[in-house]
């Protein structure tokens, strides 16, 4: 067993302005911090972790920096649309959405799945996320 076997998955995405993150988070996902400390917040989702932290830099936005798997994708995206969310269309040579959504090729044997339906939207602050429904099982 290697020494990070045992380790916990904790993703940190950074805000320039973390209370226009907090209420993107609150207002848009229906996610609260479950904690807080000056410069970031705690989020639990699914039984991971993620944390926002203040910081002068953004990612380019150019690439999934979380995803979230979720059991029916369409569900999901109809959800957060409601709530303003804005999902990304995408036209990448082996992947492109329509309307909104891809089909992806192939899954992990892990999983069980075949395939993988995926969307990407943005936060607040540029940050790229993505919601992905294997299928196929």
């Amino acid at each position: 067993m290697g020494i990070l076997d045992t380790a916990r998955v904790a993703v940190r995405l950074p805000a320039q302005d973390l209370e226009r993150a907090r209420r993107f988070y609150a207002e848009k996902l229906g996610l609260e911090p479950v904690d807080e400390r000056p410069g970031g917040l705690l989020y639990r989702c699914g039984g991971a972790d993620f944390a926002l932290f203040r910081s002068a830099g953004a990612s380019p936005g150019t690439f999934t920096q979380m995803a979230l798997e979720v059991d029916d994708l369409r569900a999901a995206m109809d959800e957060l649309e409601r709530r303003g969310v804005v999902f990304e269309e995408v036209d990448l040579p082996g992947l492109k959405t329509v309307d909104g959504i891809a089909e992806i090729q192939g899954n992990y044997r892990s999983k069980g799945a075949t395939g993988e339906l995926g969307a990407w939207f943005r936060d607040s602050e540029g940050n790229m996320l993505g919601l992905g429904q294997p299928v196929g099982r």
